[in-house]
């Protein structure tokens, strides 16, 4: 019987196919393709076209630190001429002695809590992360001893979504741009006391309980606020450090990239049960 079957917008039995013999075509042809997937070295070449910027202060002898830790030193033990280093000539090298919390840098737990996680023991993956940036850069100009507030928080989620899980959460205070002044950093009053933004116990609990975020980070040199390690209350970073994550402070350039969509590459050395290092932390920009 020949009659035209128009849904779908096909005439199939006008011309004379059955629909047994459309399936058999069909099946000669063979299942569809799935779509191709990009290489791993097709991603990298999409990451290399994007803008990189980064996070990181260079890190020499009187930049600013936390005042219980001493200055960095340096030696030159190989010099390109003769008579420049201490041990020799042809090459250069240099001996740096600083102390782990230096610089940009980063706090694995077991800075604050004996047991937990050294610096060797992150793993990778927690490395390569999608970069929430929470701006409170206009309140801090204001009052400089704010802490961010959930409502900071919940203003970011309503432009641009939940906080992703496993993101890195940096808090923006502008506050890098007083570097490396280490008196504008520390900004204390008569009376010795420091006055420099700083994170919230609800704003953490939020972000690593509820979110599940992997990491923060921030610009000043504490994530408690001045007022309080004045005093010294480390009660902010503490919390951070028992639920097993790593912070890093003393970031910068944050006003370069945006609250959202960007990626966060947060690297650091390996040593052996250490209890920080200096970081190399740098945005992937969408």
């Amino acid at each position: 019987m020949r009659q035209k079957w128009t849904g779908y917008g096909v005439r199939v039995f006008k011309y004379g196919l059955t629909v047994a013999g459309l399936a058999a075509a069909l099946t000669a042809a063979g299942p569809a393709m799935p779509p191709t997937q990009p290489s791993l070295w097709d991603i990298c070449a999409t990451l290399q076209s994007k803008e990189f910027v980064d996070l990181t202060h260079a890190f020499e002898p009187g930049i600013p630190h936390w005042p219980g830790f001493p200055n960095e030193s340096r030696e030159t033990l190989y010099g390109y001429e003769p008579g420049v280093g201490s041990k020799g000539a042809g090459f250069f090298a240099e001996q740096f002695t600083h102390v782990g919390q230096w610089g940009t840098h980063v706090d694995p737990p077991a800075h604050f809590v004996k047991g937990l996680r050294t610096v060797d023991q992150i793993d990778p993956k927690e490395m390569v992360l999608p970069l929430v940036v929470i701006d409170v850069h206009e309140q801090a100009a204001k009052n400089p001893d704010y802490t961010i507030m959930m409502d900071d928080v919940k203003s970011w989620e309503v432009r641009h979504g939940p906080i992703p899980k496993g993101a890195f959460v940096a808090m923006r205070t502008d506050w890098s741009t007083r570097w490396p002044d280490a008196s504008a950093m520390r900004n204390a009053d008569s009376q010795d006391a420091a006055h420099y933004p700083g994170w919230s116990l609800e704003v953490l609990r939020y972000l690593y309980e509820e979110r599940k975020i992997t990491a923060s980070g921030h610009e000043p040199t504490d994530t408690d606020p001045g007022i309080a390690t004045s005093k010294d209350d480390y009660s902010l970073e503490t919390y951070i450090l028992k639920q097993n994550h790593y912070q890093i402070e003393l970031l910068t350039n944050l006003d370069k990239v945006p609250e959202a969509g960007a990626i966060a590459i947060v690297s650091f050395p390996k040593p052996k049960k250490g209890s920080g290092f200096p970081a190399r932390v740098f945005a992937i920009l969408p």
